[in-house]
Order: structure tokens, then C-alpha cells, then sequence
């Protein structure tokens, strides 16, 4: 979700880079550890920047100002990604189950895409708080592709980060890497997928019915 179909991570970025640099961490290595951690399931999260900031910082607290500082600058909606907002309701229309696999909490994944104006167009929301291991994990592919009705090897997976792109892929998805935010000069994991500048273009490596 994050990254593929809602521009969210650079929000996000800006809320962290803000928040740390209120502990006076700021410049490159701040900027860096982010990047590295696009994809990551909020516990790798919460344990890289506690290591990162230290120990004499609140960690509930940091969260807890990172998630305002997000909701304030998103207080208007939440951007998509490009095609997503022609694409999207175009694949449901022509009968595509679909269902969104995020690292996000499930909770918090369909308000942001309730704002979006894109929930009622998927099955269901698969959050990272509802799977038994995070990505780079096959798991919660291989959930989705179950409450789907269909094989892993049946479903397109579309995904931005590496570690996402990982776990499709070990789940025996067909997979479709979008980037987005990475590290500067850090190349794309050699893993089998299709890399494409966007969903719409992605889609169209593929001869989808309807």
C-alpha cells in the first residue's frame, strides 16, 4: 500500500526526519536510516531507530509524534500513487479480486484508503498486525492468496519496496516491483520479478481480461 498505491512514504519521511531532528538527530544518517527501513514491519522499525536514537528516548512517545505529525499533514487525504486512481477502479470494474497485503496495521491501512477513496474496491486489507510473520516473509502472501480462493502462482503481486518484492516472490507470486523512495545508487534485488515506473504500465506487461 504504502509506496505503491498511496504516496505516503515521503509523508512519513517528512514526519521523521522532523521528529528526529527535535532530538537533534538530523542530516544524511537520518535520511539513510529511513530509506533502509521503506517495506520494514513496525517492530524492525520501532527496534533500528530505538538502536539509532538511543536509549534515553521514549520510543512510545517518538511514535506517538511521529504518527501526529503524519496525521497533520495528511489532514486533507491521503495522495495516490500515479494510475492508481484510474486503475484500480478500471480492475474491479472488470471483475479482478483484489486485496491489499501491507506491512501498515490493518486498522490503520483501510483508513487511509478509505480517504483515498479505494477500500470498497478491495476483498480485504491484510495488515501486518494480522499475519504471523512479517515481509520479507511469504506469509502474508500466501494468506492473501488463500482467502482469495487462488494458488500463489495464480496472483499478481505489485509491490514498491525490496522487502515486499521478497516476500511475493517466496510466496511463488508472479511479481511486479514499482520503486519508489530507495537508497541512492542501491540496485534493485535480482529476484526474478518485472520492474515497471507504474501500475498502469505494469498491468500492461500482462494480457488481463477486461
Amino acid at each position: 500500500m504504502d509506496g505503491l498505491l498511496l504516496d505516503t512514504e515521503r509523508v512519513i519521511q517528512a514526519a521523521f526526519v522532523e521528529e528526529c531532528a527535535r532530538l537533534g538527530r538530523a542530516g544524511n544518517e537520518v535520511h539513510d536510516l529511513f530509506l533502509g527501513m521503506v517495506g520494514t514491519s513496525g517492530a524492525e522499525v520501532s527496534e533500528r531507530v530505538g538502536r539509532f536514537l538511543g536509549m534515553g528516548v521514549d520510543m512510545v512517545a517518538f511514535s506517538a509524534a511521529i504518527e501526529a505529525n503524519f496525521n497533520r499533514r495528511t489532514a486533507d487525504g491521503v495522495a495516490m500513487r500515479p494510475t492508481v486512481a484510474e486503475v484500480i477502479p478500471a480492475l474491479a470494474g472488470a471483475g479482478h479480486d483484489m486485496a491489499v497485503v501491507t506491512s501498515t496495521s490493518g486498522d490503520r491501512a483501510c483508513r487511509y484508503l478509505a480517504q483515498a477513496g479505494l477500500l470498497d474496491h478491495f476483498r480485504f486489507v491484510l495488515g501486518g498486525d494480522e499475519v504471523p510473520a512479517a515481509k520479507p516473509d511469504p506469509a502474508p502472501y500466501r494468506m492473501a492468496a488463500e482467502r482469495l480462493g487462488c494458488a500463489p502462482g495464480e496472483a499478481l503481486a505489485f509491490e514498491d519496496s525490496d522487502t515486499g518484492t521478497r516476500a511475493a516472490v517466496r510466496a511463488g507470486c508472479t511479481t511486479v516491483q514499482i520503486p519508489d523512495l530507495r537508497p541512492a545508487g542501491q540496485p534493485l534485488p535480482a529476484l526474478g520479478q518485472h520492474v515497471s515506473v507504474n501500475l498502469a504500465a505494469g498491468l500492461a506487461l500482462f494480457d488481463l481480461p477486461g
